[in-house]
């Protein structure tokens, strides 16, 4: 009797395991049909397209035959990459003006500053974020008293404690304008950091010695910036930083991408000559600094049409992160073409970053929204997002507070006004 129950016990055991490793080794696929599709790649747009999905990837678009766990409907309405935010600190800040949820800025923090160590993936502005169609994020630090800020990472939106993408992803300095002092400090640094390096690589491969004293973590750093590994994230604005800065990149060729350039349009053909990206917002047209004086609504139309690769980003703390595709919105009603707004908030960050997503394509990161209507009108709406695959929810803590308030409830009046 006691071996039938044993026996019993094993055999439920081991259905048990079986099941589980069917259901790791299946794949679930989904199908999203009759969808009006934004690849953001060379098939530009496609009418009543089917996109199948398997795990995390895209994995066939537009098949003549194809069998899945899930079909989704479009029922003609647009499916876009997942939009990608930058140049923010969603993750690492929850209240700007509570110091004990602020881990972007150290005053100890240098080239080697990993602020991803920090990152909250269970942020109450993650899903908030994500209201906005965007599906992951390069999250940058705001450095400290040295030269460099530290470096970015990337992360996707998906709430899981595995989210971010890549760590130390670009290297972010600060330039320009300072309350004391000059900006030509700064600059002459940079020069005179990466002329020593060079200087000391360059002079130890002459070395016939075979022992070579190895470097130190910064100059690691700065080596894989020499390198063109990683690229140089360098806010600035006015035309004549911004002009030094191409002449750094064309003395060490780093990879160099502008940040904030407001004064960029004054020299678009010599950016675009050069083939730098700029990541700026659309909606900049004040000035905040006499380096800013050259602000207009229609800077990223021009940009864009002298040739240069454009990232949009909102300024300001990532609370405002969910309206970045209203920054693409501005830019298209003064007179950016649609297909380049959505290329700045999807295909040219990930190139930039060397992300893979960002364009509706077979191979690509199955990272994807469906969306009421045009994605860039106020009224628009997320219907249904997939990050890494997995269906995700725009439920934010916003949305609990207002069905907390507006709800009828027995709670007493304290609880719910």
């Amino acid at each position: 009797m006691k071996d039938r129950k044993f026996n019993s016990v094993i055999q439920t055991a081991l259905a048990l395991s079986l099941a589980m490793i069917t259901h790791l080794v299946g794949a679930k696929t989904t199908a999203i049909t009759n969808a009006t599709v934004y690849t953001v790649a060379s098939q530009g747009i496609l009418e009543q397209a089917t996109v199948v999905i398997e795990n995390d990837k895209i994995i066939a678009i537009n098949p003549e035959q194809f069998k899945v766990d899930e079909t989704v409907d479009a029922k003609g309405r647009i499916l876009t990459p997942g939009f990608i935010g930058s140049m923010n600190a969603l993750g690492l800040v929850e209240v700007g003006a509570v110091s004990l949820t602020r881990d972007s800025r150290d005053k100890k923090a240098d080239i080697t500053f990993d602020a991803s160590l920090a990152f909250n993936p269970k942020s109450t502005l993650v899903a908030y974020t994500r209201k906005g169609g965007i599906t992951s994020n390069i999250v940058t630090p705001a450095g400290g008293d040295g030269l460099f800020a530290g470096q970015s990472f990337a992360a996707n939106l998906s709430g899981d404690f595995d989210s971010v993408i890549s760590k130390q992803n670009a290297v972010l300095i600060y330039l320009g304008a300072i309350s004391s002092g000059s900006r030509a400090q700064a600059l002459q640094a940079l020069d005179h950091k990466l002329a020593d390096l060079q200087e000391k690589l360059t002079t130890e491969t002459d070395k016939k010695e075979k022992k070579v004293k190895p470097l130190k973590r910064n100059e690691q750093e700065l080596k894989s910036l020499l390198a063109g590994q990683k690229p140089l994230l360098a806010y600035a604005d006015r035309a004549t930083d911004l002009l030094a800065l191409l002449k750094l990149k064309e003395k060490y060729s780093i990879d160099l991408v502008l940040v904030g350039a407001s004064d960029a349009v004054l020299i678009a053909d010599k950016i675009a000559t050069a083939k730098v990206p700029v990541i700026t917002s659309a909606i900049d047209n004040l000035p905040s600094s006499f380096d800013s004086l050259h602000g207009d609504l229609s800077n990223v139309a021009k940009l864009v049409k002298a040739g240069v690769k454009v990232i949009l980003a909102p300024k300001g703390d990532s609370h405002n992160l969910n309206q970045l595709r209203f920054d693409a919105g501005i830019a298209v009603a003064n007179g950016l073409a649609t297909t380049d707004a959505f290329s700045t908030l999807t295909a040219n960050v990930a190139d930039v970053f060397k992300l893979n997503s960002g364009r509706i394509a077979i191979g690509k990161n199955a990272d994807l929204v469906l969306w009421s209507g045009d994605p860039f009108e106020l009224s628009t709406k997320v219907d249904k997002m997939w990050i890494g695959g997995k269906e995700v929810s725009t439920h934010s803590r916003q949305d609990a507070l207002r069905n907390r308030y507006t709800s009828k409830t027995n709670m007493p009046k304290g609880y719910v006004k």
